[in-house]
Parts: C-alpha cells; structure tokens; sequence
C-alpha cells in the first residue's frame, strides 16, 4: 500500500539483474507507467462505472491529485533514498538473507516479489490497529467516493513511514534492485486498479480474486461498517486476507448501495486538500 508520492523523475540507476546492468532512469520509467495506467482506468470509470459518483468528482480529483504532488515532495525530503537504490545498495555489499543464500534467480525473484507484498499487507494492517498510524491513514479512507484517485490519495507522512518500512524489509531480505522495481511498478499500478470505479463480470471477478485484489473486492474494505472496513487489506495478491481470516466476498449492502468513507465524514470536507492533510493532527481518532 502507500503508493502515491514516487513518480518524479530520478537520478538514472544501474540495477543488476545477474550479470547485467540494465540502466534505468528509475523515476522516469514510474511516471509513464503511472500516466498509462491512470489514463486506461480513467477511460474504463468513465465507459462502465459501477457506482454512481457523489458529483464531487472534479473537487476530489484536484485534492487527490495534488496530494500525490506534495506526497512526492515530501518524500524527496525526508527519504532522499528510494527502495530501489537500498536493493542495489545491499547487493553491492552482501546485505541479506538473497545475498547470503545462493539460490536460482527465479525462485529468488518469486520469493522476494511474494514477501514484500506480504510486507505491504502486514503494513496496512497495522495502519489500522495501530493508533499513531490509524490517524494518518484515515485521510485514505475519509475519500467519500472509492475510484482510482482513491489508490494515490495518502497522507505525506503516511508515504514517508511506507518507505522506511520498505527500506528495511529490502534490506534484511536482500531483495534484487530490479524485482523491488518490478514490485513497486506493480503495486502502484495494482492499486489504481482495485480502487477504481469499474464493472468486472462476475465470472472474471470470482477468477481474478484468486490471486488478485479486484475492486469489488477491495472496495468492501471502505465501507464504513467497521466489520468491513476490518477485512480485505490486500493492495496486490488476494492469497493474505483468505490465509488470515480478514477475506470478505462482499458488502452486506451490496456495491452500489454501500455508505464509502468514514461514518463521522459523510461531507464535503474530505474533497479538501487543507483540511485532509489536515485531519490527523485533529485529535479525533483517540480510538477508531
């Protein structure tokens, strides 16, 4: 999860994949896929919509979008390191469990791709069990419409604390610099996806979800129904919400009628850029 905030232009790396180097301008390649990505998903919300929109579409997208702006700014302060460096970084000097184990380079690249995504889900889990963390990452989901703006709309501290996290889980496994790529690639372009406001035949949804977070799958995860809210913390694979008893097939409202956002928060006020970076410093979530 924490995705938005990693799409400016870097300094150009040198990623190892085995014995090759394949130079890459690592910012550069994010922010095409990143316009890609939202270019097709927008295109598909507008064509086949599932939910009906608050029609507050063009507040909430100016605010989610500047705050993917502030989030990269924030982040190119605080973190000047990306996880992609830190990889290389560990492989350069023998950091890690990949770097202390030989394995075949497959089976190393699944094992790391698979275990930072566990990482991500154990981060969102914690996002909402852990009070501190809880604040930031209700700004996610004070969204009062969930569509693939929602996936990119995180507190800059929030961005800040996901990227520590992945620099240390990166550097205790070792992780190959070109599969963390690979990962945030997909996870960035993952996450506009399983947020956005589209129609999937039921057929395709129910074999997708096997593996992957779909969006009627993720979108039961925004209710405002705790229960709810408290399942489905997937971003990518599916595979950890059934493995620990948080999957949920459904909203007991259904999709379209389902209440999205925060129970205290059904306004205006989330479509507000000041007021949502903002809203952990509040005081209002003591306890959720």
């Amino acid at each position: 999860m924490l995705l938005a905030g990693r799409f400016a232009a870097g300094p150009s790396l040198q990623i190892q994949r085995g014995n090759a180097d394949m130079g890459l301008n690592d910012g550069a390649i994010r922010l095409g896929i990143f316009l890609l990505v939202f270019s097709v998903m927008a295109l598909w919300e507008m064509a086949a919509p599932k939910r009906a929109g608050s029609g507050l579409r063009q507040r909430r997208w100016t605010t989610n979008l500047l705050m993917v702006v502030i989030d990269g700014i924030t982040l190119r302060i605080l973190v000047p390191i990306t996880a992609v460096w830190t990889a290389d970084f560990a492989h350069t000097h023998g950091i890690g469990l990949f770097n202390l184990v030989q394995l075949p380079p497959a089976v190393t690249g699944i094992l790391a791709f698979v275990v930072l995504d566990f990482a991500i889900w154990l981060q969102h889990v914690a996002s909402h069990k852990i009070p501190f963390f809880w604040r930031l990452h209700a700004v996610h989901h004070a969204d009062i419409d969930v569509d693939l703006t929602t996936g990119i709309r995180f507190h800059p501290l929030e961005i800040v604390i996901s990227m520590i996290w992945k620099i240390v889980v990166v550097l205790a496994l070792g992780a190959p610099a070109y599969i963390v790529f690979v990962f945030e690639v997909v996870l960035n372009g993952s996450a506009m996806f399983n947020h956005a406001n589209i129609r999937l035949p039921k057929g395709v949804d129910a074999i997708l979800r096997l593996l992957v977070v779909t969006p009627d799958m993720h979108r039961v995860h925004h209710s405002v129904i705790m229960r709810e809210t408290d399942s489905n913390y997937g971003f990518n694979l599916s595979i950890w919400d059934r493995m620990f008893g948080t999957y949920r097939a459904a909203p007991k409202a259904g999709h379209r009628q389902m209440t999205i956002g925060l129970q205290d928060y059904q306004s205006e006020e989330p479509t507000r850029l000041g007021w949502s970076l903002l809203l952990p410093f509040k005081g209002l979530f003591q306890k959720r």
